[in-house]
């Protein structure tokens, strides 16, 4: 019994001792991999931004960054994002992506930054990107979504949300954001009705393999900003 209550305890403490700062830094979190990925960093005049896990409990993760970052206010600096670790599956295939992401967000200042989930598929399971999925629950400062036309070509409901739906490329890769018409703060929701509605309304391939699932922030420019996820749990079934 002794054991079983350090094993619980464990579980329960923080994950990673210190925030990670480096570009490429990552730290694993049960069935997840907590990424800071400062993948644009340079682009910035100045600036900086440190990831850290708080707690694992079963399939939930608590996680947190921050960050302050100058300079080209058009250009995304990083994504920070808690990514989920699971087999690749054709979309026909899956039964349901449940997923539920509750956090906050704290800056000084103008922030221009977005919070979003990022989902990647490839007719292949080991193919390249050939769609990219965003749900995009807040925008904060105007930021905007890749879009051909800078207008939405649907607004969409899914769920109890609304979302605005636009569409661009990225390079060789389809790009489809849908932009929460509200911030939304505390999500719950099955992923899977996003790619129902594409494969009914956008022709979207069913054939398509799901290789990637994050959620996480997006800052474009922010001063001593702050999010926090007290919450994240995601699954594919």
């Amino acid at each position: 019994m002794k054991g079983f209550l350090l094993l619980v305890i464990a579980t329960l403490l923080s994950v990673s001792a210190a925030d990670f700062c480096s570009q490429w830094r990552l730290s694993k979190a049960g069935k997840y991999i907590i990424y800071n990925n400062l993948w644009n960093m340079n682009a910035a005049t100045s600036g900086s931004q440190c990831t850290g896990v708080d707690q694992v409990s079963g399939s939930t993760v608590a996680w947190h960054t921050s960050y302050s970052w100058a300079g080209a206010p058009t250009e995304v600096k990083s994504y920070s994002n808690a990514a989920l670790v699971f087999s690749k599956k054709q979309i026909k295939n899956i039964k349901s992506i449940p997923t539920t992401m509750k956090y906050s967000y704290s800056y000084s200042g103008t922030l221009i930054a977005d919070v979003a989930y990022d989902l990647f598929t490839s007719s292949t399971a080991s193919g390249s990107n050939e769609y990219e999925i965003m749900i995009w629950l807040a925008a904060y400062g105007g930021a905007g979504s890749i879009s051909s036309t800078g207008k939405a070509i649907a607004t969409v409901t899914i769920g109890s949300n609304s979302f605005k739906l636009y569409k661009g490329p990225n390079g060789s890769t389809t790009v489809y954001s849908f932009v929460a018409t509200k911030t939304i703060t505390n999500f719950s929701a099955d992923l899977l009705n996003f790619f129902t509605y594409l494969v009914k309304y956008q022709a979207f391939p069913s054939t398509q393999y799901l290789t990637t699932l994050e959620a996480g922030t997006e800052p474009f420019t922010g001063s001593n900003a702050k999010m926090t996820v007290s919450s994240y749990s995601a699954a594919v079934n």
